[in-house]
């Protein structure tokens, strides 16, 4: 028989600030967190504004012996561990990373996965290297790159942009030796992190997981690949609060964000037993693909219907039965349709609310699922 799974921790970090509640409240409010971008200079942008995490540093999520590693975190490894500091705290759980000498959890037995996406590498730092790499006409010479434009970049370059290092800084951090998985998916990421670690606890693997998801698209190569797809909104740069309109009429573009939320799973009977704070229960997972989906000429809404219904009934609830829905809802009119159809096929004449995250803190990509779910559960709790 499956152990039953249990959500005891929530950890996010988003342009709303540090933490669910900052998250929950100004979704509550209602308010919007998006502002004109502050990283870079967007001005030859076509869209201009994002859901910015201000005033942030990992070095206030790291014991003082790990603040040196954080000069090789990119900045969506800077947002999971972030996270995944609220996340421990959150849970009432001690580990290595938040005091070596009173750890109240076996390593071995936590389960850690997390989503992520294309790290954006530092333009400046790359392209100084490059510039050395150049033959007399101006042009990239490969040779000379592998000779001496590499030689340019620090020692450790490269392990600043992998996406499995959001999981290796947390666990190392955090001294978790239990299954290890990252999972780079766009913005389904976190979402299909967070049901492998549920199915982890659930056999037995694990007692504890962290998962969830993080990703920056607040930099210009970010911004740029989603501005060629046209997808972002452009004529709202005046007003950033009301550029990003999920499932509106007026729906004309999304807005990149950045963001972690990462979550404390654990078996109920562990929960109980050190007397945690559950927030909700984990009782159905499905997940489908639809590539057809990403095809403008076709309007199909078949598998992410096929997903919801096999989630409710793995969970054996039925739409009516819903209080709420967390969607995605891009602001991107195309999308927010199919999605749309989707849920009007799910929930039949049911009632239930539905919210969307994107127009208060920006669309965080591999980051959405983990803040959507941490939403979900402060609903419920």
């Amino acid at each position: 028989m499956s152990r039953r799974v249990v959500i005891t921790g929530l950890g996010a970090v988003s342009a709303a600030g540090l933490g669910a509640e900052a998250l929950f409240d100004t979704l509550c409010a209602p308010a919007s967190a998006v502002r004109r971008i502050g990283a870079f200079d967007p001005a030859g942008f076509p869209s201009q504004v994002a859901g910015e995490v201000a005033d942030f540093s990992a070095r206030d999520f790291v014991p003082k012996s790990y603040r040196k590693a954080v000069k090789v975190m990119a900045r969506d490894i800077e947002l999971a561990v972030a996270a995944a500091d609220l996340a421990v705290r959150d849970a009432g759980l001690v580990t290595k990373g938040i005091d070596e000498s009173a750890v109240s959890v076996d390593g071995a037995r936590f389960a850690c996965n997390i989503g992520a996406g294309l790290i954006c590498a530092d333009l400046n730092e790359l392209g100084q290297a490059l510039a050395t790499a150049l033959d007399e006409n101006g042009k990239l010479d490969l040779g000379r790159w592998g000779r001496e434009g590499m030689n340019n970049l620090t020692p450790l370059w490269l392990l600043k942009y992998l996406p499995n290092m959001l999981a290796c800084h947390v666990t190392i951090i955090h001294d978790l030796r239990g299954p290890s998985n990252t999972i780079t998916n766009g913005e389904a990421s976190a979402h299909l992190s967070v049901g492998e670690a549920w199915h982890q606890v659930q056999r037995g693997a694990a007692d504890y997981a962290i998962a969830g998801g993080a990703e920056s698209k607040v930099n210009p190569m970010g911004l740029l690949r989603q501005c060629q797809l046209d997808r972002v909104a452009t004529a709202a740069n005046d007003a950033p609060d009301q550029a990003c309109r999920p499932f509106s009429a007026q729906a004309a573009g999304t807005v990149v964000g950045e963001g972690g939320g990462l979550l404390i799973l654990e078996e109920l009977e562990t929960a109980r037993r050190r007397g945690a704070r559950i927030y909700a229960e984990l009782a159905g997972f499905a997940a489908a693909c639809d590539p057809a989906a990403c095809d403008p000429d076709v309007a199909t809404c078949g598998q992410v219907g096929q997903a919801a219904r096999r989630a409710l009934a793995e969970a054996g609830v039925g739409s009516a039965e819903l209080g709420l829905v967390v969607a995605h809802g891009t602001g991107v009119a195309r999308e927010d349709a199919l999605e749309a159809a989707a849920l009007r096929e799910l929930l039949g004449e049911a009632r239930v609310p539905v919210v969307s995250l994107t127009g208060a803190v920006g669309n965080c990509f591999a980051g959405t699922g983990g803040l959507a779910l941490a939403t979900a559960c402060l609903a419920l709790h």
